[in-house]
């Protein structure tokens, strides 16, 4: 398969906005180079990262994201992932399977330089849309290889590419990740917030629902905490192909990933339903969350950029649940919720 690479030039203040974008208009992909973050890491005093000065310097200050979107017979798949898109996109699904609406290359474009005009309204995106190209899955896969490193996500959980050897310390639990076609390597602040969370709440033989896998990254660390059933379920075919792989060279084999929806979930039964979508899909998604809980259970979410928040807030309030916890990095939040 070909994918159609989209490369936006912009600023670290608008880099997770444009990544939202990219993702709530269907990207099967999004890669994030952020010179800052890498930065942040290199001088973070646990850091497991070292570079020269020279390196450091050389990074300069754009924010690079690329956006990756299949082909399909010559057009460009495009699929609505929030409720905000339902209208433009010409359909009912509101976090349904991927519409499989192409487009022209032209098309693509437009849409992709339009929602950036709209982002440039209330953010400086800096130079914005700079190039596309076709690339293949082997191309892809090295792309993420070459800036991925080893790199610890919450005080005992480290994430490491599967092509890398880390030597663990005392206590420290190891995910190998290959990433493959699917966004989620656990860099994002969206990631890192709910590791911090289930890294704290998961106890043994507890039975857990991660609602939008990706690479399957949640599902492992909360396996490899200890929970006893882990379901993964992801409306993209080609992100639970890639998760069941992951839990495969984790030793999770026992992890169920599905294609569906949280309607596809049985009633009742979770400890803990854990989902890093997107706000609008959290806010759409809050009322039928309680129905899959066991009594006692949690909802933890996170993708929830901080313009946002109250929007979710009010909907899980109207579902009934209560925080109890919650993290903020960056311009991103994540909540501990129970009923």
């Amino acid at each position: 398969m070909r994918w159609a690479e989209f490369t936006i030039i912009t600023t670290e203040e608008a880099s997770d906005a444009i990544s939202e974008m990219l993702a709530q208009i269907g990207a099967d992909g999004i890669a994030v180079t952020d010179p800052w973050e890498i930065k942040r890491i290199i001088d973070a005093p646990d850091s497991l990262s070292y570079a020269d000065g020279g390196f450091v310097n050389s990074l300069g200050e754009d924010v690079t994201v690329k956006g990756y979107f299949a082909e399909l017979d010559g057009q460009i798949r495009l699929g609505p992932k929030a409720v905000e898109y339902v209208n433009e996109f010409d359909t009912t699904q509101t976090y349904g399977n991927i519409s499989n609406k192409c487009v022209s290359l032209e098309e693509a474009l437009d849409i992709i330089k339009e929602q950036l005009n709209k982002i440039a309204e209330f953010l400086p995106i800096g130079k914005g849309f700079d190039s596309w190209k076709y690339v293949k899955d082997q191309d892809w896969e090295n792309e993420w290889k070459k800036d991925y490193k080893a790199f610890k996500i919450s005080d005992r959980i480290v994430i490491c590419p599967s092509w890398e050897e880390y030597d663990a310390k005392d206590g420290e639990i190891i995910v190998s990740l290959d990433p493959g076609s699917a966004f989620g390597t656990g860099t994002h602040e969206t990631t890192s917030t709910v590791a911090e969370l289930l890294d704290k709440t998961v106890t043994s033989n507890q039975k857990i629902l991660d609602l939008g896998t990706g690479s399957g990254i949640l599902a492992i660390i909360c396996k490899k905490l200890g929970a006893g059933q882990v379901d993964a379920v992801d409306i993209d075919q080609l992100a639970v192909d890639v998760a069941i792989e992951n839990c495969k060279i984790n030793g999770c084999p026992d992890v169920n990933c599905f294609t569906g929806e949280l309607k596809n979930v049985e009633e009742g039964g979770y400890d803990i339903i854990v989902a890093n979508i997107i706000a609008d899909v959290i806010a759409a998604i809050a009322g039928d969350v309680p129905s899959k809980l066991a009594p006692g259970g949690k909802f933890i979410c996170s993708g929830i950029i901080n313009t946002k928040k109250d929007k979710v807030e009010a909907a899980l309030a109207a579902a009934g649940f209560k925080i109890v916890d919650q993290r903020e990095k960056n311009d991103w939040m994540a909540y501990e919720c129970e009923l």
